[in-house]
């Protein structure tokens, strides 16, 4: 099976090395031409993952035609999917699998929706989970899910995606692998702004406990199966996400809690996701105070400790109600 991967950040020249490392050709596009030529030229990404060599089977180019596969990981932010498919129409008819996390802002919908309503021809995928893009090039292990509607092709790129750091756990359902992995980036946000203004460990796992009681809330409501967000889309990624400096969304959330400005440069998908959410949650009327409570921080409408305030005081009620 050929693979390219389309985007030449962390996350997609890393999805990249793992790949080539089992001496399987890879094609990794970047759209930045000079980025491309460095990288080709250099063997390494200087600019996301300096100091990590790239595999003699990894080709770099900036020519889309070329890293034109039979499968392809769009390793793109959220924002940018729709964009990269309506420009790049050739893409329609292959199977793309999204490597992104979120929720679009103007439509709401996630990454394999996206996909589908762009690329009416092409075969959705999402391949998501606990994962940082310095471990997975570094060689170190960690287990990911991979969500495709038709069971058949989920096995055949089950094969074809796992690599001797990466186990990879398939699923047909698409809904909550994007779900579990646009949602647990908001609840990431509010863990991290509550370290950030010293508010306590006690505090952070309880957000951990009663965000993921969100996801499961808004998850459920959309169709999703209760299990895809136990699993390594859901529960795995938010104990990642919401414990490790790693992470761009506790990042940014240590950030506000300690009222200090972040790198605008830095894609924080949560920060567009918990506004869409919010606006999804309200339409449906699904109550997700967390969310609410992170969109407000985030709007300038409340500070850190008012919003805890704010959780603190809603009427008591039975845990699992």
């Amino acid at each position: 099976m050929s693979i390219s991967v389309i985007g030449a950040g962390a996350f997609g020249t890393a999805l990249a090395i793992s790949l080539a490392r089992t001496g399987i050709p890879v094609m990794l596009w970047s759209r930045d031409p000079d980025h491309a030529r460095d990288m080709q030229e250099n063997r390494e990404n200087a600019r996301r993952l300096p100091g990590l060599t790239l595999p003699d089977a990894i080709t770099v180019t900036s020519d889309i035609t070329q890293a034109t596969a039979g499968t392809m990981l769009l390793a793109v932010p959220m924002q940018r999917l729709r964009n990269l498919l309506l420009t790049h129409p050739l893409l329609d008819g292959h199977t793309l699998v999204a490597c992104c996390k979120g929720v679009e802002l103007s439509t709401q919908l996630g990454p394999v929706a996206v996909i589908e309503a762009c690329a009416p021809k092409a075969t959705a995928a999402i391949l998501t989970g606990p994962s940082f893009a310095a471990d997975i090039a570094r060689g170190l292990p960690t287990a990911l899910t991979l969500a495709v509607e038709d069971a058949a092709v989920g096995k055949t790129l089950q094969q074809a995606l796992t690599t001797p750091n990466l186990r990879i756990y398939r699923t047909t359902d698409t809904i909550g692998a994007e779900l579990g992995g646009a949602l647990k980036n908001v609840i990431a946000i509010a863990c991290g702004a509550t370290i950030g203004a010293e508010l306590g460990e006690s505090a952070r796992a309880a957000l951990m406990t009663r965000g993921y009681a969100e996801m499961k809330r808004m998850a459920g409501a959309l169709g999703a199966r209760p299990e895809t967000l136990a699993g390594l889309s859901g529960f795995g990624d938010l104990a990642l996400t919401c414990t490790s400096d790693l992470s761009r969304n506790y990042r940014f959330g240590l950030s506000l809690g300690r009222g200090e400005p972040f790198d605008p440069s830095i894609t924080v998908e949560g920060a567009t996701t918990a506004r869409a959410v919010l606006d999804r949650a309200n339409a449906l009327g699904i109550d997700m105070p967390i969310t609410a409570a992170v969109t407000a921080l985030l709007d300038g409408s409340l500070e850190i400790q008012q919003a805890m305030e704010h959780l603190l005081s809603r009427p008591p009620k039975e845990e699992h109600a």
